[in-house]
């Protein structure tokens, strides 16, 4: 038998985690003590992180997270509660940029820029420092640049295009998940998703997802794709509560994600 090998690692919290190889087996560790075993290298590593995750003093797991959006609205994503405060202002918002900035128009199109800006403020979902910023994008020359890129990840999710929306952005210190993602989003929302960190970290944590720990505030497709992985699972657990698309995802990991201990009610929305 060959000695065991550590092809991986990482932290989540305190805890130090290892992948490790030994004659085609994989093997998960916690403190180097291990977890998880199997045949497959990716499948252990996200079991790992799923089994150390539910030893966090956050986690609280789905049925945590189910109980706590139901205290907000006990009759879930279909309630006329539910949609005055977390639906109708983003599906208005989705009009509002198919309506002035159509998909298939922005991807070659050029003077989107207006409209664009008008459907960034049309929510409360990015703060007012990242509006204010955009403004100077969107009035600016790299304003095409920046809505064709957003565009084209729309349609394919390439590496490329998340590149060249960060080249947009960063001279204008903008270059930040929120605003990223906030087109895609609207545009596309059976697809894609809009990723306002902290909540979202939150909310993996307490649910026991590697994205709490894998996340980084650099532009990288392989965050985007670790949320991607965190919303899917999400939308299986919650399945048998109906949401129609991922404005509803993003609401409940908001409603969990911005979860204070004690609090009973949503204000200052920012998600």
């Amino acid at each position: 038998m060959s000695k065991a090998r550590t092809i991986r690692n990482g932290k989540l919290g305190n805890k130090v985690l290892e992948l490790a190889e030994r004659d085609g087996r994989f093997f998960g560790l916690v403190d180097r003590e291990i977890l998880v075993e199997g045949d497959d290298a990716d499948d252990v590593w996200r079991q790992l992180h799923d089994d150390a995750g539910k030893s966090d003093p956050k986690y609280f797991g789905f049925d945590g997270a189910r109980k706590r959006f139901l205290t907000f609205f006990p009759n879930g994503f279909h309630s006329d509660a539910y949609a005055s405060q977390e639906r109708d202002y983003k599906l208005a918002a989705k009009a509002k940029l198919d309506d002035t900035a159509p998909l298939e128009k922005a991807v070659d199109g050029a003077g989107f820029g207006e409209a664009v800006l008008a459907v960034f403020r049309a929510t409360n979902m990015l703060s007012p420092f990242e509006k204010t910023r955009l403004q100077d994008v969107l009035r600016g020359p790299r304003a095409d640049d920046f809505v064709q890129a957003a565009a084209r990840f729309t349609r394919d999710g390439g590496k490329l295009h998340l590149l060249a929306m960060e080249q947009a952005l960063k001279p204008h210190d903008n270059a930040k998940w929120t605003v990223t993602t906030y087109l895609p989003y609207l545009w596309r929302p059976d697809t894609h998703m809009f990723l306002k960190p902290e909540a979202t970290k939150d909310f993996a944590t307490r649910v026991g997802h590697r994205f709490a720990s894998e996340y980084e505030a650099r532009l990288s497709l392989a965050v985007y794709e670790n949320l991607l992985d965190l919303v899917s699972k999400t939308e299986r657990e919650l399945a048998d509560m109906r949401p129609r698309d991922r404005i509803d995802i993003q609401s409940f990991i908001w409603v969990v994600g911005d979860y204070q201990e004690g609090r009973e009610t949503i204000t200052n929305r920012t998600g």
